[in-house]
């Protein structure tokens, strides 16, 4: 009963759909689709229409009318929306090396760590405030990072062959 149904109202809906496409401002095939879900919960719940080429008239105009109220209220963005930061599993990769980095750096010796640490934050540090909360001169920073990244690239070595 249904294929039937489905066989004979297929030509109907495709013209009518194609009618009613350009007013909308939509694909014909959407408003098809639109249509056969109708008909589809339509059988399910009240069984066939008594006049099955009417109700497909009907059917097809209210969608049209759905679609041009929805398109009214719907504004497309006038700029691609900014994306998220990419997938999971590559956000769960870089905060594996983030807390690969930080516990390599906690293994430092000596002023390293902490040296590490404020190059690192957030905060965006100047050579001038990491000098002052470490208590070295602003001059010897240079120096000392470089002695700390050195330390840190031997640290990580072993770590970066065995992957």
């Amino acid at each position: 009963m249904t294929h039937d149904l489905v066989t004979a109202l297929r030509p109907l809906l495709t013209a009518e759909a194609a009618a009613e496409a350009y007013a909308t401002g939509t694909e014909a095939g959407d408003l098809e689709q639109a249509v056969w879900l109708r008909l589809l919960e339509r059988l399910d719940a009240d069984g066939p229409p008594r006049d099955p080429g009417q109700w497909l008239r009907r059917a097809v105009r209210a969608e049209a009318r759905r679609t041009r109220r929805t398109r009214r209220l719907e504004r497309p963005y006038p700029t691609e929306p900014v994306d998220d930061g990419g997938d999971p599993e590559q956000l769960a990769l870089a905060a594996a090396r983030g807390r690969a980095l930080r516990a390599a750096v906690r293994r430092l010796p000596g002023r390293c760590p902490r040296l590490m640490e404020a190059l690192l934050a957030p905060e965006d540090l100047t050579y001038r405030e990491i000098a002052g909360e470490l208590g070295i001169s602003q001059g010897s920073l240079g120096p000392e990072r470089s002695r700390c990244l050195g330390c840190l690239r031997r640290l990580l070595t072993p770590e970066v062959a065995a992957r």
